[in-house]
């Protein structure tokens, strides 16, 4: 484990304790308090805070990347070439050219990079996606997300609303998930264009900024950094539907509004983010809406297990770093446009 922090304790860790072919060796912390507590509230490994000292241990099967964005290439990449399989929290990166060097080092090792874009393995996600190739919506068109929230910035002034640690802010935190979801369920489209617009408003004035909770509240400072958006919007091409969306740490409408609308012409999906989704169609002349009831796993247990079966197999889940470079391309054209203010070309090179 590098990196103990919320993500780790909450999804990684408890889901490798619960899988019997798994030991943890290893907990890695910058602050040893972290490491340490790791160690003794899971009675295994050992206190680590220089990742250095075991990256060519020959016991060591893969690794899992918990650290903040501007980590993740520098040491995925290091336990790449170490030999090692990698599963890196989401985004794969913090700037397109840092994936784009992780997914050239995983090629050249032939190692594997798992991305943590966890939605690829709910339950829900992954029956839209097959309603969708079963062709139950018909030509899915258009896709729409929304990933609004009131007054939610995380640990204002610390890492998180920091560019250069974070690379981004609302689009690069949670519209990552979201884009990334849609392309699996929609097949993988060629993104080929795209003009967004990225807002930083709310949170710039940090000792002005009003909030009832604050998620990552430990990182927070008020003499700190917020040169992040707290608010984007956007639109994309690809050579299937068209995405747009609307997203929002921060905004001045009091409500949380985190969901996906796929529309088809024969049909079309709302699926609540993290939730269960309804579908509504037409048949015999009349407007059917149908709430699907299915049984439902962790969809962290679910990744976890995943990323566990392809290291011993030696192959891929849905969630490879080639896939995850897709996304970091739409997000990257998505800051483009908004520093030109115009629509831009998505890069392929």
């Amino acid at each position: 484990m590098i990196g103990c922090g919320s993500i780790a304790k909450g999804a990684h860790i408890p889901n490798y304790m619960h899988h019997p072919d798994v030991r943890i060796k290893y907990f890695c912390d910058l602050l040893p308090v972290r490491a340490e507590e790791a160690v003794e509230s899971n009675q295994c490994g050992a206190a680590v805070t220089d990742y250095h000292d075991f990256l060519h241990d020959p016991e060591l099967d893969a690794v899992s990347v918990c650290t903040h964005n501007d980590c993740h290439a520098p040491i995925s990449i290091d336990f790449l070439k170490a030999g090692k399989d990698v599963l890196c929290e989401k985004p794969a990166a913090r700037v397109l050219s840092e994936a784009l060097q992780m997914q050239r080092v995983a090629h050249e090792t032939g190692r594997l990079l798992i991305i943590g874009t966890v939605n690829r393995f709910g339950d829900a996600v992954n029956r839209v996606k097959a309603m969708i190739e079963a062709g139950d919506l018909g030509e899915v068109y258009h896709v729409y997300a929304s990933f609004r929230a009131h007054r939610s910035i995380p640990g204002i002034g610390g890492d998180f609303t920091t560019k250069a640690v974070s690379g981004g802010g609302a689009l690069i935190d949670w519209g990552v998930h979201y884009l990334d979801l849609i392309l699996y369920c929609c097949g993988e489209p060629k993104p080929l264009t795209a003009s967004g617009e990225a807002f930083c408003k709310l949170g710039k004035n940090i000792s002005d900024y009003t909030f009832l909770s604050m998620w990552a509240d430990r990182d927070a400072r008020k003499d700190g950094v917020f040169d992040v958006e707290d608010s984007v919007t956007g639109l994309v091409r690809t050579n299937g539907p068209v995405i747009s969306f609307q997203g929002a740490w921060a905004q001045n409408i009091g409500k949380s509004e985190t969901y996906i609308d796929f529309m088809g012409d024969k049909g079309g999906i709302r699926l609540e983010y993290c939730k269960d989704f309804i579908y509504y169609t037409t048949k015999a002349g009349a407007l059917l809406e149908i709430r699907p009831s299915y049984p439902t796993r962790d969809f962290y247990q679910t990744e976890i297990n995943s990323f566990v079966h392809s290291v011993q197999t030696g192959r891929p889940n849905q969630a490879g770093i080639d896939n995850a470079v897709a996304t970091s391309r739409i997000m990257d054209a998505i800051y483009r446009s908004s520093e030109l203010h115009r629509e831009v070309l998505i890069d392929e090179n």
